[in-house]
């Protein structure tokens, strides 16, 4: 048996004002020493020793105001649904608690507060840790582009003004109204950052130079109030093997997590990409955890681009999405479609129309989506970017329509492969890995096939 770890709170600045995190405390320290953490892989090589790969940072709206529920509240509480009514966004209006992060008090690159870091602690970041954050560098200039920063990122007034041609039928408006009930908050991102930040400090006992990254539908701007969130633990620059290491490196993940009070079921999945899936008891949100899968970062801050360069690409990915879940369609794990290829076979009818709604943005902006670009400098990489101008000003309703018709009538899956990457339908390699499937769509969106 190993000692339990602390009680994670959402609130963790009960006992001081100016304390983010606690010291470590001998708990934490018996647990290194007892688990005999010597951060190697199956090879006797250290996974730690390699060049920092840093995490972002993600900081809250200030004007949006977070309730911290204390333990007594958490234990019993219920996810929350997916669409907000009238009543519940009436209600997060009246609530006025601290917010979830102070400027000013975390440190630019740490979840971890400077100031009240134990000597171990600090040892390790002053090894690890970068100077500045790559979400936001001193000296760097405010973000042009029509990408928002994740610090200024707001979902309450995003889409208050659409044309009247967007949403000009009742099918449309209902699309609308159905996403705007829906879309992923501002309150969910927090929750979901304040457990990364967390988790985080905990593996850091695993791997001194560990970082979580939080990545998928939570930052690429198609995430519901109800989407899992997926992270990926960076323990060393260069690729893992997924077979191996990777599985090595979560059962030691999972052993921690089953002694940390604020987890709960973590399960190791052992396929082609293992993940931990575990639940946060104190938000209800349903985590996927990956060891290395750095191309998923990528990807994610590429679809976040998508989804902000033109206003029309939320709503009808996230009702499409709707759409295959009610039909039973949108389960990889029962051998239909994952949420990530619906999404790619929307941007592709985006792309291929005979006017185009978006542009294909690894052509047009290569720069900003190099597959050898840093991953700390991802997320800045299309911030530059402005909003594309579309001379095809169809509803809602009618895009919605026009991709049933296109994959039902148009699309040849028998002759094609659907790429983003490239703009257009490829034709449809012989190669055995794409025999007996039925649909193909190239999902790593930073290698050619």
């Amino acid at each position: 048996m190993f000692p339990r770890s602390p009680v994670f709170p959402h609130n963790r600045r009960q006992a001081s004002p100016n304390n983010m995190f606690t010291q470590p405390s001998l708990v934490q320290q018996q647990i290194e020493s007892q688990l005999n953490f010597t951060n190697r892989n199956f090879h006797s090589h250290h996974l730690n020793g390699f060049p920092l790969i840093p995490t972002y940072q993600w900081k809250p709206p200030l004007d949006v105001p977070y309730t911290s529920p204390n333990g007594s509240k958490n234990k019993n509480r219920k996810r929350k649904s997916d669409c907000s009514t009238q009543d519940d966004q009436k209600r997060q209006r009246v609530r006025s608690p601290k917010p979830y992060e102070p400027p000013g008090k975390v440190s630019s690159f740490s979840p971890v507060h400077r100031g009240e870091q134990g000597p171990s602690r600090r040892a390790v970041d002053e090894t690890c840790s970068p100077v500045h954050s790559p979400m936001h560098t001193p000296g760097t200039s405010k973000p042009v582009g029509c990408v928002p920063s994740l610090r200024e990122e707001s979902y309450q007034n995003a889409y208050s003004g659409f044309p009247p041609s967007i949403v000009k039928d009742k099918l449309s408006q209902q699309i609308l109204d159905l996403f705007l009930a829906c879309e992923q908050q501002n309150e969910d991102l927090q929750k979901k950052e304040s457990c990364r930040a967390q988790l985080q400090w905990d593996i850091q006992l695993l791997h001194p130079c560990a970082r979580v990254f939080l990545a998928g539908s939570s930052l690429n701007g198609f995430g519901s109030r109800s989407s899992d969130a997926d992270l990926c633990l960076v323990v060393q620059d260069g690729p893992v093997n997924q077979r191996t290491d990777a599985v090595y490196i979560l059962s030691r993940v999972q052993r921690l997590l089953y002694k940390l009070s604020y987890i709960e079921r973590p399960q190791l999945i052992r396929a082609k990409v293992p993940i931990l899936k575990f639940r946060d008891r104190i938000s209800g949100v349903e985590f996927d955890l990956n060891v290395n899968n750095v191309v998923g970062i990528r990807n994610t801050f590429l679809l976040r681009t998508y989804a902000h360069i033109e206003r029309r690409v939320r709503p009808i990915i996230l009702v499409i999405k709707k759409w295959a879940s009610h039909n039973k369609i949108n389960d990889a794990s029962r051998g239909t479609l994952s949420s990530y290829t619906l999404v790619l076979m929307v941007l592709h009818y985006l792309q291929t129309l005979p006017e185009p709604v978006i542009p294909c943005l690894q052509k047009d902006y290569p720069e900003c989506f190099s597959p050898v670009m840093d991953i700390h400098l991802v997320p800045d990489g299309p911030r530059n970017i402005p909003p594309f101008v579309s001379k095809n000003q169809s509803s809602l309703g009618d895009l919605l329509l026009g991709f049933l018709k296109y994959y039902a009538t148009v699309f040849r899956w028998d002759k094609f492969v659907i790429s983003v990457r490239e703009g257009k339908a490829l034709p449809r390699p012989n190669s055995w890995e794409w025999k007996n499937k039925f649909i193909c769509v190239e999902g790593n969106m930073m290698c050619k096939m």
